[in-house]
C-alpha cells in the first residue's frame, strides 16, 4: 500500500531572524526534505547553510512576483512572515497571496500583530490590510497575531546600561512579550498540525512587565545600575532621533510605546503557551542571553 506523501511546508523570509528559528523548529519535527525555504538570494551563507541541512532553498522575493509562482509550486502549507519593509508590506504581501492562490497552496499562515483588528499601533494598519487580503483569497488562513518580541527591548540594553537610563514612553503599560523563538515554535506547530481550518491565535508571553520592571530586571542580571525614565511620546521620538535612529524607525518605536501604555501589548489568554506546549521563555532568560 502506497503512503500518502508528507505535506510540503514553505517558509518565506527563511534567512531572517524569525524565519531561521522557524526552520530550526521544523527540523526538530519533520524531515528536512519536506521543508522549503524561501530566500531572496540563494548564495548567502545563511541560505547555503539551510541547503546543507537538507532543506530545499528556492528564490521567493516578495517584491518580485515572477519568482513567487515558481517558488510555491507543489507547496501545501505556507508561512508568510511579514515583510520587514514597513510601508511596502501590503503590496508585497498581496504578491505572495496571489501567487499562493495560483499555485494551489492549501493553507496560508501569516505572522500578524496582537489584536491587529483593534490595535492602536500604527504597525497594525498594514497587518489589517494583509488580513483582509487573506480573507478574500479563499484559502484557509491561520493568523498568528504575535505580541512583542522580548528581544525588541533587549537589543537596546547595551546603550541603556552605558548611560544608566532606559528611555521609553510606555508609562505603566503591561507588556506580555515572549522570546522570538517562542513565536517561531508556534508557527512551526501550526504548519505541522495538519488542520485546514482557518484560525486566529492571539499570541503573547505568560507574564507581563512594565518598562520599569524590565529595567530593574536588567539591572539585577547585569549588576549595573539602570532606571527607566518615562517620556512623552514626542520627546521619546526626539531622543531616538538624537541617538541616530532613522526618522521612520524612531516614529514607529515611539508609537509602539504609546500603544503599550494603553496595554496594546498585553494579553492574558496564554494561547502561545498552549500552542507550543510549554511555558513561554521568561524575561530573565532572554535578558541574560542578551547581556552575555
Amino acid at each position: 500500500m502506497s503512503q500518502t506523501p508528507s505535506p510540503r511546508l514553505f517558509v518565506t523570509g527563511a534567512t531572517g531572524q524569525l524565519g531561521r528559528l522557524v526552520i530550526a523548529a521544523l527540523l526538530r519535527a519533520v524531515p528536512a526534505g519536506t521543508i522549503v525555504a524561501g530566500v531572496r538570494n540563494r548564495d548567502t551563507p545563511a541560505a547555503q547553510d539551510l541547503a546543507a541541512r537538507g532543506v530545499e532553498v528556492r528564490v521567493a522575493d516578495y517584491a518580485a512576483p515572477d519568482t513567487l509562482g515558481v517558488a510555491f509550486a507543489g507547496i501545501d502549507r505556507l508561512l508568510l512572515i511579514s515583510s520587514s519593509e514597513v510601508g511596502s508590506r501590503v503590496a508585497q504581501h498581496r504578491n505572495v497571496i496571489a501567487a499562493a492562490v495560483d499555485a494551489g497552496v492549501k493553507v496560508i499562515a501569516y505572522t500578524s500583530l496582537l489584536r491587529a483588528d483593534t490595535s492602536p499601533l500604527a504597525l497594525a494598519e498594514e497587518h489589517r490590510a494583509t488580513e483582509a487580503a487573506l480573507a478574500g483569497s479563499g484559502v484557509p488562513t491561520v493568523l498568528l497575531r504575535n505580541g512583542w518580541y522580548t528581544e525588541n527591548y533587549a537589543a537596546a540594553l547595551p546603550a541603556a546600561l552605558a548611560r544608566g537610563v532606559m528611555f521609553g514612553s510606555a508609562g505603566a503599560g503591561r507588556i506580555a512579550s515572549a522570546a522570538r523563538a517562542d513565536y517561531a515554535e508556534a508557527a512551526a506547530a501550526v504548519l505541522t498540525a495538519g488542520s485546514s481550518e482557518s484560525r486566529i491565535y492571539e499570541l503573547a508571553g505568560d507574564a507581563a512587565y512594565t518598562l520599569a520592571d524590565f529595567a530593574a530586571e536588567a539591572a539585577r542580571i547585569s549588576g549595573r545600575p539602570l532606571r527607566y525614565q518615562d517620556l512623552a511620546a514626542a520627546d521619546y521620538r526626539s531622543a531616538l532621533l538624537t541617538a541616530g535612529l532613522p526618522e521612520g524607525l524612531a516614529s514607529l518605536l515611539a508609537d509602539s510605546d504609546a500603544g503599550a501604555a494603553k496595554d496594546a501589548l498585553f494579553d492574558a489568554g496564554h494561547a502561545l503557551r498552549a500552542l507550543i506546549g510549554r511555558p513561554t521563555t521568561p524575561l530573565a532568560t532572554t535578558l541574560a542571553a542578551a547581556l552575555g
